[in-house]
């Protein structure tokens, strides 16, 4: 993805806790959704079209 990530709006899950231990954040864009560290955001995130995340969404709901 060419846009920089800076600009995005990331969420982190409600099951992290106040803690803000280990968990990940997403941010969802146009074209994909960006998933990165919340312990280090200075780390680079990685990008996955949005079809592959709707996949990986389902896959985790049936567990």
């Amino acid at each position: 993805m060419s846009s920089g990530t800076s600009e995005l709006a990331w969420l982190k899950s409600s099951y992290s806790g106040t803690q803000g231990d280990d968990c990940v954040e997403v941010a969802i864009a146009e074209q994909a959704v960006h998933v990165r560290d919340s312990k280090d955001v200075a780390r680079p995130s990685f990008a996955i079209g949005r079809e592959g995340w709707g996949q990986f969404v389902r896959f985790a709901s049936e567990r």
